[in-house]
């Protein structure tokens, strides 16, 4: 298991949720919800957080293709295409997709929240379980999660 603090990130159509783990890759932790829809703004805010964590790599769930045509999607990938613009963490910052389906129903499952105002919960919930689950792959495989992305910057 790599040493050093990830990342995750559940991006919908609204918001987007962030989630951090400790330097040993043992537990994840939610950070925040960045509202999603004004993307510049969100990018600026991802930067911010990527340059106050320096993460090893950030972890960007997105839906599979077949299942995730919407808006989300297109936000994610665009988002996965500028994470970490101006900001670089050792030899270059990677950031590696992983499937999401189905991780915001899982938080909602879990947490039990209803309302608008647990939205935002929820967001957070789903990154910390897409970041709980790339620590588990890579703990079981030795390998990086999900499919690797170099930043160009």
């Amino acid at each position: 298991m790599r040493r050093g603090r990830r990342l995750a990130i559940d991006v919908g159509d609204a918001r987007i949720g962030v989630a951090s783990c400790d330097p040993d890759g043992i537990l994840a932790t939610p950070v925040e919800t960045v509202p999603g829809r004004d993307i510049p703004a969100a990018h600026r805010r991802l930067k911010q957080l990527a340059e106050e964590y320096e993460p090893i790599e950030v972890v960007v769930g997105l839906p599979a293709p077949s299942r995730g045509r919407g808006p989300g999607r297109r936000q994610g990938q665009g988002l996965r295409a500028g994470a970490g613009q101006g900001h670089r963490t050792g030899a270059g910052q990677v950031v590696g997709r992983t499937d999401d389906h189905g991780d915001g129903q899982s938080g909602t499952a879990r947490l039990g929240v209803k309302s608008k105002k647990g939205r935002s919960v929820i967001d957070q919930a789903a990154a910390v379980i897409i970041l709980q689950q790339a620590l588990e792959s890579e703990r079981v495989s030795g390998k990086a999660p999900g499919e690797g992305v170099e930043v160009v910057i």
